[in-house]
């Protein structure tokens, strides 16, 4: 399994280079065409993925190397390895259907969730971290990605859409840091993204940016508290 994982951090990583300059699905893609979406991020927001698959490779490699056989790491590798099994194949799925890739990456996200859940409490800048940055992007990416769906097949207006998901977005993450305060790197992943919303909105006070930010100054606390508690 720790090779499995590594191989497949591996996939998952170099999958932007079949699919390159990703930046969110494109606006005709939908039968209502999204055009500057609210709930969605604003382009440089993206730039996080890099990060995440560095991270992950780092803390793959050092499983495989350095925690081979150790039993506190085999309960996060299965469910890490369907993420990213998953997570290989999203970005060639998102340029074909959004609402395929809607369900992926809720199948990403709930993986994720499970393989944070389960990370050793060791080496956490190995495990927990990188994960942890890893599942809070996609917490907020799923949330937008429903968002799109709802606003581009014209079940609700793209301000109402926006609204409901980052709400939604917000409550599950708060949740998540103050029940998992280990892995600090979560709330910030999601913080990186409710700015990036704003960011996307103009700062418009009359704009979900309110709430995006809103969401941010709340997901502060439960992040400093991660940090006190981390290990």
């Amino acid at each position: 399994m720790p090779a499995l994982v590594l191989i497949l951090t591996l996939t998952f990583a170099a999958s932007p280079f079949w699919v390159p300059d990703f930046g969110g699905f494109e606006s005709d893609q939908f039968p209502i065409p999204q055009v500057n979406p609210p709930v969605q991020p604003a382009g440089y927001a993206f730039a996080i993925w890099g990060v995440i698959y560095l991270w992950l490779l780092v803390g793959a490699a050092f499983g495989a190397i350095k925690r081979w056989s150790a039993p506190d790491w085999v309960p996060m590798r299965a469910p890490l390895a369907v993420s990213l099994a998953v997570g290989s194949v999203w970005l060639p799925v998102a340029v074909q259907s959004p609402v395929w890739a809607t369900v992926l990456i809720w199948v990403m996200l709930i993986s994720a969730l499970i393989a944070l859940w389960r990370s050793p409490r060791l080496d956490p800048w190995a495990a927990a971290w990188p994960v942890g940055l890893y599942a809070g992007w996609l917490s907020a990416a799923s949330f937008v990605a429903l968002g799109l769906m709802l606003a581009g097949y014209g079940f609700t207006s793209g301000g109402t859409a926006a609204w409901v998901m980052v709400t939604a977005a917000v409550v599950l993450a708060l949740i998540i840091q103050r029940r998992l305060e280990r892995a600090p790197t979560y709330g910030i992943a999601v913080i990186w993204a409710l700015v990036a919303i704003a960011v996307q909105n103009g700062f418009d006070p009359r704009s979900v940016a309110v709430l995006a930010l809103l969401g941010a100054v709340l997901m502060v606390r439960p992040v400093i508290i991660a940090f006190a508690a981390r290990g």
